[in-house]
């Protein structure tokens, strides 16, 4: 079982990151070099994600519905001919601006509750092949990571070889090579767990007692709902939501304004800042890899906490205390590595806590709630960075980091993070 799913669902993941980081560089390059406008390469970027965060969170219901691994195929499948779109209607000279922008919400439509049903996929892949969720997880993360390197070189290599409307061919057949492994080998081996969906499913967790169950409502809005209620009134599930959307808006503070600035005040070139995100991410995968090894047999609380306070405030003062280059990549290499350790722990805790009826709309909630502040993390980078010049926004961002991962320990519902409960068989 082992072979015929965990390895083709690892694959899959790969192969869906692979594409989708290699759209994330194409389009933004083709739209700035196409009309030199910041502006509107941020208003196609921003035309993406609004409509995905909220696709992911609207979607859930539907991956509970008719599962997981039928909404990520048709996700794929119906992103594939959008994505096509872009490159063919610019060879026709009919690609207008307005016209790009459409698609790109309408794609981002797709993606959300495809995304979301591919995280959905964990507890089924843990439960199918026998593997804990802190392993499945930890796979899960290095392999988006992995992917997130491959991707990232790839495209810059490729646009630079042959150029952004190319490269939006190869996402095209990544798409579908990803649909084709899900749909072809990953949901055959699921196919006993998608057939169990039509009989009452008990609680995922044993240790909630039976007044604790949810309701199984049959209207979409109901259902909606109480995914919405689960969340809001699970305290370990709400802060964790609370603490990773606050640590993404800093992250991307941190991503798509602060190491640029740093770079140009130090006149330092872009190979200085695609070094800085290549060692993160590097680290990245080498502590995801270990932690799908250990995680299941660690202490969650501490390493929880030892994790966050490597991973988030020393990358901020790193360059906020002029280290030269080499410096600041060794520090945001060991952030990188103890950041690998972080969503195998969180994502366990997750899944092992949702009921498995309630998996495809709490998992897409959460993942909502946590990509919203995105968008405004830019915005936070330079309105700090008025008052306060690039180190002040630095040291800003790290004492933010700082607090917001260690407030919610000192939570006494935080001390549940410790307490691994056992997910019922799917």
């Amino acid at each position: 079982m082992i072979t015929r799913l965990v390895l083709p669902w690892a694959t899959a993941d790969v192969v869906s990151v692979v594409g989708t980081r290699l759209l994330a560089l194409a389009i933004p390059w083709f739209v700035l070099t196409s009309t030199g406008s910041a502006a509107q390469t941020g208003a196609v970027a921003f035309a993406e994600m609004a409509p995905m965060v909220l696709a992911k969170a609207l979607g859930g219901p539907l991956i509970d519905r008719i599962g997981a691994a039928r909404v990520a195929v048709a996700a794929d499948l119906v992103s594939v001919p959008l994505v096509l779109a872009i490159p063919l209607l610019h060879a026709a000279g009919l690609l207008s601006m307005p016209l790009l922008i459409a698609i790109v919400a309408v794609l981002g439509t797709a993606r959300g509750p495809g995304d979301a049903a591919k995280q959905a996929l964990v507890p089924e892949v843990s439960g199918r092949s026998g593997w804990s969720l802190e392993r499945i997880s930890g796979i899960a993360g290095t392999s988006e990571r992995l992917a997130s390197t491959v991707g990232l070189a790839a495209g810059g290599v490729l646009i630079a070889a042959v150029g952004a409307i190319a490269t939006i061919w190869v996402t095209a057949v990544a798409l579908l090579g990803c649909a084709a492994l899900i749909g072809l080998l990953v949901r055959p081996a699921l196919r006993p767990v998608e057939a169990d969906r039509s009989v009452a499913s008990p609680p995922a967790v044993s240790t909630l007692e039976s007044d604790e169950s949810p309701s199984t409502p049959t209207g979409y809005v109901n259902q909606l709902r109480e995914g919405w209620r689960f969340v809001m009134t699970d305290p370990v599930i709400l802060a964790i939501t609370i603490m990773v959307a606050l640590t993404n808006l800093l992250d991307q503070a941190w991503v798509i304004v602060l190491v640029p600035s740093w770079a140009l005040r130090h006149d330092l070139d872009a190979s200085a800042v695609g070094w800085t995100f290549a060692v993160m991410t590097g680290g990245a995968v080498v502590g995801s890899a270990l932690a799908s090894l250990l995680a299941e047999r660690l202490p969650r609380r501490p390493v929880y906490l030892i994790a966050f306070l490597l991973a988030g405030a020393p990358r901020y003062a790193a360059p906020a205390l002029d280290l030269p280059l080499l410096g600041v990549l060794a520090v945001v290499l060991v952030s990188g590595f103890a950041s690998g350790f972080i969503n195998p722990i969180l994502s366990a805790v997750l899944f092992e806590r949702i009921p498995t009826q309630l998996v495809g709309r709490v998992s897409a909630l959460t993942t909502a709630i946590c990509w919203s502040l995105m968008p405004f993390g830019g915005l936070l980078a330079a309105a700090l960075m008025t008052p306060l010049g690039v180190s002040g926004a630095l040291w800003a961002c790290g004492a933010l980091y700082l607090v917001v991962t260690v407030a919610p320990a000192l939570l006494p519902a935080w001390r549940e993070l410790d307490d691994r409960r056992i997910p019922s068989a799917p």
